[in-house]
């Protein structure tokens, strides 16, 4: 049962809060004034707070300003109440990080409206969403009616590509984030001599393309599949709806996304600082973990040569040449073209 804490100072109205949240199954406890409440707050830990502006010893403002300097409480959904209906009290309120803002009089409908809502978002938020298309649809279904977002549809549309199928290109505005599903895609640039830089390489469960949609820009670079791929297709509308309505909801997105950044930042320092051996090293782990389908894993990277000195940063013929090295020291195996990593271990040792 969900317990709700009413923070009022007027009796009568205290006690019909109570008395409709008790019907509809919340378990409610009030208190008369907001040092009270704070109290309260702090010995009961509430699921929501529905508090008065208007008060003596402390109005709904300073309980407010309380709560959010309490991390163990600053969480809790925050409702205010209040007779006034002017708008700079709702703004203030607001920005203060209220949920919801309730005018007296009100009716039954209204308030347990407003409890549910924010009821549903705090139940959300509190979620683990799994880095997958079903964890997603998930969290964006979840987003859909907990703050009542106007999405699209149910389920993203899934994109199949062949291997070396263009997914987007340089100059191009973006419709759309994408989320991998299947496969690996490479985003690469192309210098003046005709020449391919790889900028990152992505595997399941990353997303791509939010940098421009973010920016509002066209793309910076080009994205290939570098094999058969399968791409959940997240409409740009659906995306700047998740980042865009709810400050709270957008955070949860953002976790969902940035989960590969600190990977893609120690890859260009890599690249800025290592010496040759050291960034084939690291381009090979690299590409490793992102072929690998479990921590156990030992995959064979099918990768060109190609690819793989843009994902190092060099020549293909220096690649060749330092790969032709960790043969002859077998710390790997080349066959038909794959390499296999032999020595896991001792190539990290290598970045030390």
């Amino acid at each position: 049962m969900k317990k709700i804490l009413i923070v009022e100072d007027n009796q009568a109205v205290r006690e019909n809060i109570s008395e409709i949240l008790g019907l509809a199954n919340y378990k409610a406890i009030s208190a008369e004034n907001g040092k009270v409440g704070l109290d309260m707050a702090a010995k009961e830990i509430p699921d929501l707070i529905i508090c008065d502006i208007m008060m003596p010893e402390l109005d709904g403002y300073g309980v407010l300003h309380m709560l959010n300097k309490n991390p163990k409480l600053s969480a809790i959904p925050f409702i205010f109440l209040t007779a006034k209906a002017d708008r700079s009290d709702f703004r203030k309120g607001m920005e203060m990080g209220a949920d919801d803002f309730i005018t007296k009089p009100f009716d039954d409908i209204e308030l347990l409206n407003a409890v549910e809502t924010r009821l549903k978002k705090s139940d959300m938020l509190k979620m683990e969403f799994s880095v997958s298309s079903s964890g997603i649809n998930e969290f964006m279904n979840q987003a859909r009616s907990s703050i009542k977002l106007s999405l699209t549809s149910g389920d993203r549309e899934i994109q199949h590509f062949k291997k070396k199928q263009m997914i987007y290109t340089e100059g191009h505005r973006p419709v759309a984030l994408y989320f991998i599903q299947k496969g690996k895609v490479k985003t690469f640039k192309i210098n003046e001599d005709g020449k391919e830089l790889i900028t990152s390489i992505f595997k399941e469960g990353d997303f791509m393309g939010y940098t421009a949609l973010l920016e509002e820009s066209m793309y910076q670079d080009h994205a290939e599949a570098l094999e058969d791929a399968e791409l959940m297709v997240i409409p740009k509308t659906d995306f700047i709806a998740l980042i865009s309505n709810d400050s709270q909801i957008a955070r949860k997105f953002i976790q969902l996304l940035s989960h590969n950044l600190a990977e893609k930042e120690e890859q260009l320092v890599n690249l800025a600082y290592n010496s040759l051996r050291k960034r084939v090293a690291n381009g090979l782990l690299l590409v490793y973990d992102k072929f690998k389908k479990a921590p156990s894993d030992k995959p064979k990277l099918e990768i060109s040569r190609e690819d793989l000195a843009q994902v190092v940063g060099t020549a293909t013929e220096s690649l060749i040449r330092t790969l032709s090295d960790f043969k002859g020291e077998k710390l790997i195996e080349i066959k038909e073209g794959k390499i296999s990593i032999l020595n896991e271990q001792r190539l990290k040792n290598l970045l030390n």
